[in-house]
């Protein structure tokens, strides 16, 4: 089990008055639901998913943005819309992830964008493919207050990497990772936390050990290894490691395959966090990547409004009695990711 840490400081230092009741009224809401398995005492999204773009620079096979298959509308997120969400939700939440599909730094306001939560005193996290940190936006990054940068590295040689992460570069990942650590120490700041994400696929399970002496060497504060989604995988995939450890899908007498985590009716996501697309469209989590289960238009209704919402409530209540006849919940694995 993790320490804990001074990005684990960070995050607590954002909890004021109104955020830690919220938290407690979250968490109420949520195991009385649970008992009475209907929704009850709704309170507030403690934390909030923001797509910045659905644009990408790469081809990931598993990856509607990568693959360029959406059925949504494509497109960036605006500066007057995000601090209309901004200032609707500061109050209570305390967490900003920018991240849903697509790669952050591509929206040229991103940072801008960060800045303005983080003077909401905010905890502000992102994840990114690391190919637009060069000098200037490292920098950018840093100033900009981020808390947590999450960089995906999936193998340790160029070959193992792009074998996922289509077009592209592991020398673009590793420069831009030290650009960051660089600014961190130039500007003497404990922000953002670093984080290496491995993302373990059969190609590069071979380079676990590997990674975790990168990590070390280029001198990131953690690296994680997570589990991958698929989404053809009952009769076998490609992509599914042979280290049962780090699958999200357990090999059955038959030859085929199921996931292996239960699917019970309950989802903390629903109670306590929301993900809203560029254009304002509310969505249960990021499993709904095409989002379509819309539960709301930020740009037409409040928030507080469409958390509360009949719509919301309907979808919950679907959760707590029958999850399992939710499409988006048949591939969902929360829970599994792989900490060391």
């Amino acid at each position: 089990m993790l320490g804990i840490n001074h990005d684990h400081i960070n995050l607590f230092s954002k909890l004021s008055f109104s955020r830690m009741v919220n938290v407690i009224q979250v968490r109420w809401s949520f195991y009385y639901s649970k008992w009475s398995k209907t929704p009850k005492g709704i309170a507030f999204p403690i934390s909030i998913t923001i797509e910045p773009t659905t644009a990408c620079n790469l081809g990931c096979p598993e990856c509607p943005s990568g693959l360029k298959i959406f059925t949504r509308p494509e497109g960036n997120l605006k500066q007057e819309l995000y601090k209309k969400i901004i200032d609707q939700v500061h109050q209570k939440t305390f967490y900003i992830n920018f991240y849903f599909q697509g790669e952050p730094y591509i929206n040229s306001n991103f940072l801008e964008m960060v800045n303005y939560a983080n003077a909401k005193k905010m905890y502000t996290a992102t994840s990114t493919n690391a190919h637009f940190l060069n000098e200037e936006n490292a920098k950018k990054t840093i100033e900009s207050g981020l808390s947590r940068l999450t960089i995906s590295i999936d193998g340790t040689t160029q070959e193992t990497y792009e074998s996922y992460r289509k077009n592209g570069s592991l020398a673009k990942v590793i420069e831009g990772t030290k650009n960051v650590v660089k600014w961190k120490k130039e500007l003497k700041s404990k922000t953002p936390y670093l984080i290496f994400q491995f993302l373990v696929v059969k190609p590069n399970e071979h380079q676990i050990e590997d990674a975790k002496k990168l990590a070390t060497e280029l001198g990131v504060d953690e690296i994680r290894f997570k589990t991958a989604q698929v989404y053809d995988y009952k009769n076998g995939n490609k992509l599914i490691p042979t280290i049962e450890k780090y699958s999200r899908y357990k090999k059955q007498a038959d030859g085929t395959y199921r996931l292996k985590n239960k699917l019970l009716n309950e989802c903390w996501r629903m109670w306590s966090s929301c993900v809203i697309t560029w254009d304002g469209k509310i969505v249960p989590c990021c499993f709904d990547k095409d989002a379509t289960h819309q539960l709301g238009d930020i740009q037409q209704t409040n928030l507080q409004q469409i958390w509360k919402s009949a719509p919301y409530t309907n979808f919950r209540k679907a959760v707590l009695t029958n999850r399992q006849n939710i499409t988006i919940c048949q591939n969902c694995t929360e829970g599994t990711k792989v900490w060391e």
